[in-house]
């Protein structure tokens, strides 16, 4: 699956209309009938072909607490008002058994920002709340996945710290290639075959 941040733009520009500062909290399963239509709904536009519930319900139920959410200050979040969405992250934490030993890989799948909300710090600033969730819960390292060309984005994870660790031809059902970038939160033995043309490590 490939992060969806094909609509990220550089977090340099402003726009005197919107709030100084959104609400940014963690998913909770009691928020589902709330707000999975409005999840599905933001990570869709960038989408050619829109996941099924079932694939948010597969990240969503099982790491709720590594998914966050980016709200509108203007309403308070209760059973009967829902502050609108304006950016989602999704993500996950497994066991990656390829490693000897073992390591704790966490995962960013999905994130998208409302058009009108971009080029506010917001995807930057949930990519830091996934990545201190998945650092306390012991991730080893994080990875993702994003379009060769989407330099936007290449930039906001490598400031962020995470390196390009494998080219990944023809990815995208667009036929756009992509790169899976690495955080590493912890070295993963001597990390030997990290040498050019070789990615071992991390397939």
């Amino acid at each position: 699956m490939a992060s969806e941040i094909s609509s990220i733009t550089p977090e340099s520009t402003s726009n005197k209309d919107l709030p100084a500062e959104l609400r940014y909290i963690q998913y909770e399963h009691s928020l589902e009938k709330q707000y999975l239509p409005s999840i599905r709904a933001l990570i869709s536009k960038d989408l050619s072909e829109p996941y099924s519930i079932y694939v948010y319900r597969y990240f969503l139920y099982q790491w709720g607490d590594l998914c966050f959410m980016a709200l509108d200050p203007s309403l308070p979040l209760t059973p009967t008002t829902t502050p609108p969405l304006h950016g989602i992250l999704i993500a996950k934490l497994e066991t990656h058994s390829s490693h000897s030993p073992p390591t704790l890989r966490g995962y960013i799948a999905m994130l998208a920002v409302s058009s009108s909300f971009r080029g506010q710090g917001i995807a930057t600033k949930l990519v830091k709340l996934a990545i201190d969730a998945m650092a306390a819960r012991g991730a080893d390292e994080i990875v993702l996945e994003t379009e060769e060309g989407n330099v936007a984005a290449m930039r906001l994870y490598e400031r962020l710290g995470f390196v390009r660790s494998k080219k990944l031809n023809r990815y995208y059902l667009n036929g756009s290639c992509a790169y899976r970038l690495v955080l590493h939160l912890k070295r993963v033995g001597n990390m030997s075959g990290m040498v050019e043309g070789r990615d071992d490590d991390y397939v």
